[in-house]
């Protein structure tokens, strides 16, 4: 009985921004263990130690909810995937895709809930998604452009659309490494590094 009250007296009342932190990390979680439809909005609330009211107040509805969790994610990703200043772009592409599959194996669940989100046509997350893949590309094309090697490409129209194409790429790679391929990480990595390496040399 002590240690509860004492529990209750040290326990503080979370700011908005706090609160909101608190539930997106809760979804994070739970979106990468388990499909989409298996979460639940109860289970989040129950989790958070909120009632299901107040979530709906920070999201309207579970897709709300999903997508701001996937928004969070990719800024993350994003953060672990940035450039090294005056690291040249063969290294830093090495790191980058350890890091983004590291990232997809620990994921797996929201990976691929956000790609097939975005196949069915869901408008909230599909704006989600590409600003994520728009972010992406202009972190790749800035990495491009600070590389003594490569920064002459880096603003042409062909390697732009290269660069993008690559991103695609790399996606459908990574789902189908994530349904049981034979390919280890490190050889998933070489792969994707190969492939956007070999449309920058001649």
């Amino acid at each position: 009985m002590a240690a509860n009250q004492g529990q209750q007296r040290t326990r503080r009342r979370l700011s908005t921004g706090e609160r909101r932190e608190q539930l997106l990390c809760v979804g994070a979680r739970l979106f990468s263990e388990s499909p989409y439809d298996d979460v639940w909005i109860e289970q989040v609330a129950e989790i958070a130690g909120v009632s299901r009211g107040l979530l709906y107040h920070y999201f309207p509805t579970k897709r709300d909810f999903f997508a701001a969790v996937v928004e969070r994610e990719s800024t993350r990703m994003l953060r672990m995937t940035a450039a090294a200043p005056g690291v040249p772009l063969r290294e830093q592409l090495t790191a980058g895709l350890d890091a983004y599959l590291e990232y997809v194996s620990a994921h797996a669940h929201g990976y691929r809930a956000f790609h097939r989100a975005d196949a069915a046509g869901d408008q909230t997350v599909r704006r989600v998604y590409r600003r994520a893949l728009a972010a992406q590309e202009r972190q790749i094309l800035a990495a491009l452009d600070a590389d003594p090697e490569f920064g002459p490409l880096a603003r042409r129209a062909d390697v732009r659309l290269a660069v993008r194409g690559w991103l695609a790429f790399t996606t459908a790679v990574c789902l189908e490494w994530l349904r049981g391929s034979e390919l280890t990480r490190a050889q998933v990595r070489d792969l994707c590094a190969r492939a956007l390496l070999g449309v920058l040399t001649p």
